[in-house]
């Protein structure tokens, strides 16, 4: 990774840690729930954190920790005695993880940290590279090296694991037997040295201890912060400001859930019992961070939020062991958007922090947990959640709202110690530093933007209504759905919008809404509401009708005879209508004597009648809407087989299976004629065909009204093959005569069908 040289100093190469950044390295998956959720539910009272202290030893520019077991930790780092030296060469570490029993490969560590308190404004006693997190262990192998010699290695080098009280070891470090680390030692491991020192028994600082709070805190942070029950001679252990400070201002926007310091588990009694420092100016700017954290096993930056307060709890006792006076950062943000209170003071209040190593003063530092870039060590950066950025965004605009500071005004207009910032920057603008890393330092101007505007949400589509050309039709309700770029964190609400005016609203993380609108024709549009009140509506919208007005049967369901196939029970008859509605009509459906669903521009259904047999055929329109009407009709369908006609000319009879009856009379003989008469609306002749069928001419009430031709290529029985209606039942009569066509004189008929 490359350093760069600032003010003189000439950094090397190194480690897998950002610089900038608190250098948190995950190296096993230590999960505690599921990946990606937020964080679980707060502790009961103060987790007591566990801090080691191993010496490296070792001559010329070469320090070594020989691998060991240890007691459980999650945390490491390398501290030396003097705050203003400098380690000029690189650092390596290996750890056992105590799930698996296995030896991580060698990672690095950054060498300097830029995450730390201005020159002299706090008592750092040591010196020291950043915290990592390397996932629970129970083992470790550390080794330094400086091509300038001892020159290059501060005095005091040692190995700080930080770990918690209730993370058991699973040996007994005192008792560990010499031999582990020769039998444990593999190729990637370094030769032994005789000449090298061996290390002492470690060096424990054990933080003093205080009694719980006498009432258990809530994990968010409200308008009344949780608070415990602290020693008379101490600060409260709160987030709230302390009484000799005055009470803040109100910010421009709404302030975000934040987890408070006992949510995460802070033991307040190793901090620095003293009033915290305030800027007198109030917060100006704010800086971005990451904490570099990565799976060094799996050379991935993603981890699991059910983590993060362990992490955090870690960061703050590896601080401390410098002799800051407390965590370095005034909030700490996970992927899952969770908001963590970091340094003691009050959220609300300009708390000095040690985060922005020269610019601490008049900033407050927000570290989002992971690593955010891709390089040697690590091939997959942190995902870039959308709640993630919400939530930095939430924070830092409230934060800035404080003092009435736009978070966008697009110049650099807040000056802090002499040098101009954007409102939001990132830490590598105050510090020539990596962090926050490429991937989370491009998305700073993004996290400006969402602190300033919000992005038009797009429609979605309308449920519980039925699209009908470019309109939705319901009768009152319809539920209307979007989606929304910007993050949900820096939203209050969403607004669905009828002809102009608010009709619904709905929550920030809400996707959707039901309206109710009244009759006639609407307008339908969403509205986005940000944290600053500012809006924005969608480009497009819905046109979304009310109706509650039923179709029509403007013409009435009839029956009458079609052209079909005839059976001795069943006669083929065609049922028509037509319907039409004030809106939109959405379809017809039969509904007796069996079913079938229509469009809307259909106007008959074929189906069968049963013979001499009342049957009911029953159909239901209905609009786009969801309102319908009902009509019905009984009809009687019978038969006239050709022996109850009136026969004049030569006839004969034919027998077959194929006839209705078995029977069925034919002619060849020109003139020749059948007569029937029936009361009916509907009637049709049923004839067989064949390719040498000939003509005939079909009479009704005495007026010839067509000529049939029963010439066919393919041989069919008991077929209609002409019908006529009436719009009322009435005693007609149905005259057939052979026409006598050459070739083909022939003609067949089984008899007629009506309706009655």
């Amino acid at each position: 990774m490359r350093r760069i040289r600032l003010r003189g100093r000439a950094w090397l190469a190194i480690g897998a840690v950002v610089l900038g950044g608190a250098g948190v390295i995950t190296a096993a998956s230590v999960a505690s729930g599921p990946e990606g959720t937020a964080s679980s539910a707060a502790p009961k009272g103060p987790v007591k954190t566990k801090v080691d202290a191993l010496a490296l030893k070792g001559t010329g520019g070469e320090r070594e920790l020989p691998q060991q077991r240890t007691d459980a930790f999650g945390t490491l780092g390398v501290t030396w005695d003097d705050p203003k030296a400098e380690l000029d060469g690189t650092v390596q570490l290996r750890v056992r993880t105590q799930k698996t029993g296995t030896w991580s490969d060698w990672f690095g560590i950054e060498t300097h940290n830029d995450d730390a308190p201005d020159a002299g404004a706090e008592s750092a006693g040591r010196g020291g590279t950043p915290p990592l997190w390397v996932g629970w262990s129970d083992g470790v192998q550390a080794r330094v090296r400086s091509d300038k010699g001892a020159t290059g290695i501060p005095k005091g080098l040692k190995l700080t694991l930080v770990g918690e009280s209730d993370k058991k070891s699973s040996v007994d470090v005192a008792m560990a037997p010499a031999a582990f680390a020769a039998d444990a030692e593999d190729t990637a491991s370094p030769t032994a040295d005789p000449t090298e020192e061996t290390s002492p028994p470690s060096e424990t600082t054990a933080p003093a201890t205080t009694e719980p709070p006498s009432t258990e805190p809530s994990a968010t942070e409200s308008s009344a912060p949780a608070s415990s029950a602290p020693a008379s001679s101490s600060p409260p252990a709160t987030s709230s400001p302390t009484a000799s400070t005055s009470t803040p201002p109100t910010s421009t926007v709404p302030k975000p859930p934040i987890v408070t310091r006992a949510g995460w588990g802070a033991d307040e009694s190793i901090r620095e019992q003293t009033e915290p420092d305030y800027a007198p100016n109030g917060v100006q700017v704010v800086f971005v961070h990451h904490t570099a954290t990565y799976n060094a096993t799996t050379h991935s930056g993603d981890y699991s939020c059910s983590n993060s307060p362990s992490i955090i709890r870690q960061i703050y006792a590896y601080h401390v062991s410098q002799t800051w006076r407390d965590i370095g950062y005034n909030f700490l943000v996970d992927k899952c958007g969770t908001i963590y209170e970091g340094r003691y003071g009050g959220v609300d209040r300009a708390v000095v922090g040690a985060q922005t190593e020269g610019y601490n003063t008049g900033t407050a530092g927000i570290a989002v947990i992971g690593y955010f870039q891709t390089d040697k060590y690590v091939s997959k950066a942190t995902p870039m959640t959308p709640q993630m950025l919400g939530s930095v965004t939430a924070l830092a605009t409230w934060k800035l709202g404080l003092k009435k500071i736009a978070p966008n005004p697009g110049t650099k207009t807040q000056t802090v110690n002499g040098k101009a910032f954007y409102p939001i920057s990132g830490h590598r603008d105050g510090f020539a530093t990596e962090c926050p890393g490429t991937d989370l330092y491009a998305k700073v101007p993004t996290i400006r933007t969402y602190a300033s505007a919000v992005a038009a949400p797009t429609l979605n589509g309308v449920t519980g209504a039925t699209l009908s050309g470019t309109s939705y039709y319901t009768k009152a309700t319809a539920t209307v759905a979007w989606k929304e770029s910007t993050p949900t964190a820096v939203l209050k609400r969403f607004e669905v919008l009828v002809d102009g005016k608010v009709a619904a609203t709905a929550k920030a993380t809400a996707t959707s809404a039901p309206i109710t609108v009244a009759a006639g024709k609407h307008t339908v549009t969403v509205r986005a509401v940000h944290m600053s009140d500012k809006t924005a509506t969608s480009a497009s919208s819905y046109s979304v009708v009310g109706d509650t007005t039923k179709p029509t049967f403007t013409t009435a369901p009839s029956v009458k005879i079609r052209n079909a196939t005839v059976s001795s029970t069943s006669v083929p008859v065609s049922v028509t209508w037509k319907a039409a509605d004030n809106g939109a009509l959405k379809s017809v459906a039969a509904t007796a004597p069996s079913t079938a669903t229509f469009g809307p521009t259909t106007t008959s259904w074929s189906t069968t009648g049963k013979v001499n047999t009342a049957v009911t055929y029953g159909l239901k329109a209905t609009d786009a809407a969801g309102n319908y009407t009902t009509a019905s009709v009984s009809r009687t369908a019978a038969i006239l087989q050709e022996t109850s006609a009136t026969k004049s000319g030569t006839w004969s009879t034919k027998s077959s299976t194929s006839y209705l009856g078995g029977k069925s009379y034919t002619s060849s003989s020109k003139n020749a004629s059948l007569t029937w008469t029936f009361t009916g609306r509907s009637v049709g002749w049923v004839v067989s065909r064949a390719s040498t069928s000939g003509q005939a001419y079909v009479y009704v009430d005495g007026v010839k009204t067509a000529t049939v031709d029963l010439k066919t290529s393919t041989t069919a029985y008991r077929q209609t093959i002409w019908s006529k209606s009436w719009s009322t039942s009435a005693k007609h009569t149905l005259k057939i005569v052979v026409v006598g066509t050459s070739g083909r004189p022939a003609i067949t008929t089984d008899g007629i069908t009506y309706v009655k």
